[in-house]
C-alpha cells in the first residue's frame, strides 16, 4: 500500500482532530497491546496512538514494530504521537474515522 502525499496530507488533517485510542508504554509489546491495535486499525482505520517511551530511539524502534506487526502504514508522527492508517473496505461508517469524516465533509 502506497499512499500518494495529497492522500497523507488529507490523512493528517482528519488525525490532527482524533484522540489517541492506543497507549504503548515501557512494558512494550504484548499479545494484548496488539491485538487492540489491530482490532482499533479495523474498526477506525485511521488511528492516533500514543508512545509512552522516553528514548526517542526506543519510540522508533516500538512504532517500527507496531507497524509492522499491524500491517498498518505510517502517516505522520510528532513527539510521542503517531498516526497509523490500515484500510478496511468492510469498515462500520459508524465507526471509520475516514467514512465518518467523509460523510459530514463530502468526497473531495
Amino acid at each position: 500500500m502506497s499512499l500518494s502525499q495529497a492522500q497523507k496530507k488529507a490523512f493528517r488533517s482528519i488525525g490532527h482532530h482524533l484522540d489517541p485510542v492506543v497507549m504503548v508504554s515501557e512494558n512494550g509489546l504484548s499479545e494484548n497491546l496488539l491485538d487492540e491495535l489491530k482490532r482499533a486499525l479495523t474498526d477506525h482505520e485511521l488511528i492516533k496512538i500514543k508512545l509512552l517511551l522516553n528514548e526517542r530511539e526506543e519510540r522508533n524502534a516500538m512504532l517500527d514494530e507496531l507497524v509492522s506487526n499491524s500491517g498498518a502504514e505510517l502517516i505522520h508522527k510528532i513527539g510521542k504521537v503517531a498516526l497509523l492508517y490500515r484500510p478496511n473496505p468492510k469498515a462500520n461508517p459508524k465507526l471509520s474515522n475516514l467514512k465518518r469524516y467523509e460523510g459530514h465533509h463530502g468526497r473531495h
